[in-house]
C-alpha cells in the first residue's frame, strides 16, 4: 500500500494517550509488561518514564510526539510489513508515518514474544 499525504496528516492529529492503553492491554495480554513498552519507547524516541508521561498527560498528539524526539540511528533498520505497509518503502516525504509504523512494528515484535536484544536492534 502506498502513503498518502491525507494518511499521514491524519495520523499525526491521533492523540498519543488516546493510542497508548491500546499498546499497554495488547501487551500484557500476551504477557508482556508495560516497563518492557516503556524501555522499547524510550529506546525508539529518548523518552524516559517521566517525559513519557509528561507526554501522555499533556495530550500531545503523534506529531508533537515525534518531533521532540531524538529518533534511536538504530531505527532505519526497523523493517518488515505493519498494518499493510512495508516499513522501508514509506516515502522520506512521510517520515511522521512511518515513524508511527515504526513504534507499532516494536509493539508488535514484543506482543509476538520476540527478545529484546532484537527488538531494540543489537
Amino acid at each position: 500500500m502506498k502513503v498518502t499525504a491525507e494518511k499521514n496528516e491524519k495520523i499525526g492529529e491521533y492523540i498519543f494517550a488516546s493510542i497508548y492503553p491500546h499498546y499497554v492491554n495488547r501487551l500484557e495480554k500476551n504477557g508482556r509488561t508495560k516497563e518492557e513498552l516503556h524501555q522499547v519507547i524510550e529506546w525508539l524516541t529518548g523518552y524516559d518514564e517521566e517525559k513519557l508521561q509528561k507526554l501522555i498527560e499533556k495530550k500531545v498528539t503523534f506529531k508533537t510526539f515525534f518531533q521532540k524526539a531524538k529518533m534511536h540511528p538504530n531505527a532505519p533498520l526497523i523493517k518488515g510489513v505493519i498494518c499493510g505497509y512495508r516499513i522501508e518503502e514509506i516515502d522520506d516525504e512521510f517520515e511522521l508515518y512511518r515513524q508511527c509504523r515504526y513504534l507499532d512494528k516494536l509493539v508488535d515484535e514484543l506482543a509476538r514474544g520476540r527478545k529484546m536484544e532484537k527488538i531494540l536492534r543489537k
